[in-house]
């Protein structure tokens, strides 16, 4: 079972797309260290939409630098992950909903920080108020670093492209 394991594994490298860039990874662990991240870039959306809180933090390191400036307005700083989990939980609860995808994963690994550089859509939707609808779309980076307790997230930055629909919806929490 373990051999066939690999050979499906060596299958599905050689009919991989080569990265246009040309920068591949080299040797299984570089591989699956790059799974490993862009996984973590995706379950915190799956996290943060089921508002399953405790997942969502266990992704991340004590502290994280987080920069929504975009879409806030306010600057980047670094806190605590439980009060940027917590900001999360205030807004995302009951009847308001949310839904995360992320596409066109680039990641760059050295050593023991990466980073994930990835395209994204979020909607929010809550009844109440016209519209119940607000979009956003832009490009997401995470940064992360290796620890005893495998990759967290340290970094995470939102730069919002467009967005669309009920502001109303965007700026008040759920019930």
């Amino acid at each position: 079972m373990n051999a066939l394991r690999h050979v499906t594994f060596a299958a599905g490298l050689a009919l991989a797309p080569v990265d246009a860039g040309g920068a591949e990874p080299a040797g299984w662990q570089a591989l699956a260290d790059e799974r490993a991240v862009i996984r973590i870039a995706d379950a915190i959306d799956r996290a943060v939409d089921a508002q399953d809180w405790k997942l969502a933090r266990s992704y991340f390191a004590d502290r994280v630098t987080v920069d929504f400036s975009s879409l806030s307005g306010q600057p980047p700083t670094t806190i605590a992950s439980d009060d940027l989990i917590g900001t999360w939980a205030a807004n995302l609860k009951g009847s308001k909903t949310s839904l995360h995808l992320r596409t066109n994963h680039q990641v760059d690994i050295n050593v023991d920080t990466a980073t994930v550089r990835s395209n994204g859509y979020a909607w929010n939707r809550m009844e109440g108020n016209g519209d119940p609808l607000w979009e956003v779309w832009g490009t997401y980076e995470h940064h992360l670093i290796r620890s005893g307790a495998g990759w967290k997230v340290d970094g995470f930055t939102f730069r919002m492209t467009h967005e669309r629909g009920n502001p109303w919806v965007k700026s008040t929490p759920g019930q």
